[in-house]
């Protein structure tokens, strides 16, 4: 994902004082202070200035808080901050979602510099670490918030999606269109979902191979060097009978051999295959580089 960072952040603006709150707070003990508000969840907590100290500082010391600087009714408060708080809830405690209205709390907002909303700060050992001022989507603020956790040395796990045991059941009880119209539902809620795409491609992987025969691809691919559409096949079935090594290096060779529309229908069916191992698969890093090298 590209870094959610803007220029105008604080960690470029200027450090923040944080002690300067807790300054604040000690001479302002003659001054009524600000009533706290009520937490929504165990998860998620509602900040004044009166708390930042406590709720926020001080939890950091044990727990990463992701602090969300908001405006009530607005719409980075109606379309955005809710998906923060969906995300705090899975989170089980693994990190706290604290949020700070600024228009209740101006000397916050000043204290960090906020120019804009949506503005979200993680806070860990009582430092800022990280930000962003723009609404993410789904799939990059997830990836976001499992960077600040690893920064913090929290084990990142995630339930399982139900969407996706859904659609991988689905596929193996053979049901190619509703894996398909499954796996196409969870890119459209969150694009670019690793998972989702390397089902899609195994559906249309499984489409391209049913009711063929296997020794038979094989045989004429093997009759066929310069065959491009019997290459293909066989680089299919070798990927489906575990000997996905041997099918991209398949289609290396076949990319060094061709050209022009050929070459890109050759290097297309190839990426389609590293996205059915997924972009983790040592085996997907090795042939990318035998890619790149008979590309350039």
């Amino acid at each position: 994902m590209s870094d959610p960072r803007q220029t105008q952040s604080i960690f470029t603006r200027g450090a923040v004082d944080l002690g300067a709150l807790a300054r604040s707070n000690a001479a302002g003990a003659q001054r009524s202070a600000q009533p706290a508000p009520a937490a929504s969840s165990a998860n998620v907590v509602e900040v004044s200035e009166a708390t930042f100290q406590n709720d926020v500082l001080q939890r950091s010391l044990t727990t990463p808080v992701v602090v969300d600087f908001y405006v009530a009714g607005s719409q980075p408060d109606q379309q955005f901050s809710p998906l923060l708080q969906k995300l705090a809830a899975e989170g089980q405690a693994a990190w706290v979602l604290a949020r700070v209205d600024i228009e209740q709390n101006p000397r916050l907002a000043q204290m960090f510099r906020i120019q804009g909303i949506p503005f979200v700060v993680a806070i860990v050992g009582g430092q800022p670490v990280d930000a962003f001022n723009q609404m993410l989507p789904e799939q990059h603020l997830r990836q976001w918030v499992d960077a600040v956790l690893k920064a913090a040395g929290v084990e990142v796990e995630h339930p399982e999606d139900p969407r996706l045991l859904a659609a991988d059941d689905a596929l193996i009880d053979g049901d190619l269109d509703g894996a398909e119209a499954a796996y196409r539902k969870i890119l459209a809620d969150a694009p670019g979902d690793p998972i989702a795409e390397a089902g899609l491609a195994q559906v249309a992987l499984l489409r391209r191979v049913t009711g063929v025969d296997v020794p038979a691809v094989l045989a004429a691919a093997q009759a066929a060097p310069g065959d491009v559409p019997a290459q293909l096949l066989a680089a299919d079935v070798e990927v489906l009978a575990g000997e996905a090594e041997k099918a991209y290096q398949r289609l290396v060779d076949l990319i060094r051999r061709t050209a022009g529309d050929d070459r890109e229908t050759v290097r297309k069916h190839l990426v389609s295959l590293f996205t059915v191992a997924g972009p983790d698969d040592p085996a997907v890093a090795k042939a990318r580089r035998a890619l790149a090298s008979a590309l350039f």
